[in-house]
């Protein structure tokens, strides 16, 4: 196994809430997105590749507005979530235009990616700090031998968005074991003040603001990539009809573990997570990103040829 981590970045979502390719979107204050500051962050952490999932709609203008920036700086490579990329013996139902989820994007990286890897998403804000605990969980399970499986969580609370619904994975956590992870939907406050979602059975859940929950940042290794083709056509077969169905990292990982045994190591970090879901996120990520780089943490411009 290669010692050297990939980082595996989520970058075919539709934008749907936000109303465009919010991966493309300038963020910083010489038109940096937050998929440059990931990246800074990364390779700062030790790691040496990168890997784009996308679509193939967005390839030209993904390549060219964010693809082009890194070609001197570390070895690149892309994958491509298709909606059609299916196992052998089924086919997407009519009508169907949404892809299939995470879970699926990860897949869709199986014949790029060897190795340790780290998954994210395109347009959330992790933190140095996150990287680092990453690259380090990587250094010490590759030095014991074990294939990594592990998350850095974040609280509930600090991921919130004050202009709609977020989805968030909730999470149990047991002596730094993950134990349970549930895909809570349509989470908001009320108007006084709870914070209530809706869980996998549809029915309304009141959740506690310093609930641990999963912001699609995840440590695998490459083996991993049997096993999501195997819960995939496991999901296909009672989900496949769906036409917004959507295979989830942490029903994968939920299942992995309650049914296989699999254990996940939760990591903490200082970091502070803020992502943009919505139009109006944007100025609260450009007020954090401002702040982070008069602190310091950042160099401006961050991308120097």
């Amino acid at each position: 196994m290669s010692k050297e981590p990939t980082l595996l970045v989520l970058a075919a979502g539709m934008g749907s809430r936000y109303g465009g390719l919010k991966q493309l979107d300038p963020m910083g204050p010489n038109r940096e997105t937050i998929l440059d500051y990931s990246v800074h962050d990364a390779i700062q952490a030790g790691f040496q590749r990168i890997v784009f999932v996308i679509r193939r709609d967005i390839e030209t203008a993904f390549k060219e507005t964010i693809g082009k920036r890194y070609t001197n700086r570390i070895e690149l490579d892309y994958a491509f979530q298709d909606l059609t990329d299916l196992p052998q013996g089924y086919s997407v139902p009519e009508g169907r235009k949404k892809p299939w989820g995470t879970g699926h994007a990860v897949w869709a990286a199986r014949k790029v990616v060897q190795g340790p890897f780290a998954v994210i998403n395109a347009d959330d804000f992790y933190g140095a700090d996150a990287y680092r605990v990453m690259s380090g969980y990587f250094e010490y399970s590759g030095k014991s031998g074990m294939a990594p499986l592990c998350m850095v969580s974040y609280a509930l609370e600090n991921t919130l968005s004050h202009h709609g619904t977020v989805n968030r994975g909730l999470c149990q956590v047991d002596k730094a074991h993950l134990r349970t992870v549930e895909e809570i939907i349509d989470i908001d406050r009320d108007r006084e003040g709870s914070i209530l979602g809706e869980d996998s059975q549809g029915k309304e859940v009141q959740l506690a603001p310093d609930s641990p929950v999963s912001m699609n940042f995840w440590g695998f290794s490459s083996e991993i990539f049997d096993k999501f083709g195997e819960y995939f056509q496991n999901f296909l077969k009672y989900n496949g009809h769906g036409l917004t169905s959507e295979f989830y990292i942490p029903a994968f990982i939920d299942d992995i573990i309650s049914k296989e045994g699999a254990v996940c190591e939760v990591l903490k970090t200082s970091s502070n997570w803020f992502g943009v879901t919505y139009p109006g996120d944007k100025p609260f990520v450009q007020e954090h990103l401002a702040k982070l780089i008069k602190a310091g943490v950042y160099p401006t411009p961050l991308l120097v040829d």
